[in-house]
C-alpha cells in the first residue's frame, strides 16, 4: 500500500534535547524533519524546502523566533506555511505576542505529547484543506 510522500516539518530549535524530542516525535507521527539551530537560516530553509509546518522555538540565541515568524509571514512565497510556536516561558501575554507575530498555534514547554501531536496534525490538515 503506497501512501503519499511523508510531509516535511522544519524544526527551529537551538536546544539539542528539545530538537531530538521534537524530531523523534514528528518521525513517530509519520513526518520527515528538517533541523535548524540557527534562526537566521530558518527562512532560507523554508523557502528551499516549503515544509508543511514550522515548529519554532521562540527563545533563540541570535534572533527571536517571533521575528523569524514575521519574516516568514512577510514573504508571500512561504507565508502560508503554518508556524507552531513553542516556548518555555509561557505567560498570558505571550500568546498575544505569538498570535500578532503570525503564529497559527502555540504550545509551552515541556510539551505534552498528545497536545503536540493533535496540534501538528490539525495545522497540517488545515493547510491541506485550504
Amino acid at each position: 500500500m503506497m501512501s503519499g510522500a511523508r510531509k516535511k516539518v522544519l524544526v527551529v530549535e537551538d536546544n539539542e534535547l528539545n530538537m531530538r524530542l521534537f524530531c523523534d516525535l514528528l518521525d513517530a507521527f509519520g513526518y520527515d524533519t528538517l533541523q535548524c539551530r540557527d534562526g537566521a537560516r530558518a527562512v532560507e530553509l523554508a523557502r528551499e524546502h516549503k515544509p508543511a509546518l514550522i515548529v519554532m522555538d521562540i527563545q533563540l540565541p541570535d534572533v527571536s523566533g517571533l521575528d523569524i515568524t514575521r519574516w516568514i509571514k512577510d514573504d508571500e512565497t512561504i507565508a502560508s506555511i503554518p508556524v507552531l510556536a513553542v516556548t518555555a516561558f509561557a505567560m498570558r501575554a505571550d500568546e498575544k505576542l505569538v498570535r500578532e507575530a503570525g503564529c497559527e498555534a502555540y504550545l509551552s514547554k515541556p510539551i505534552q505529547m498528545r497536545s503536540f501531536r493533535s496540534t501538528v496534525d490539525s495545522l497540517i490538515s488545515d493547510r491541506q484543506a485550504a
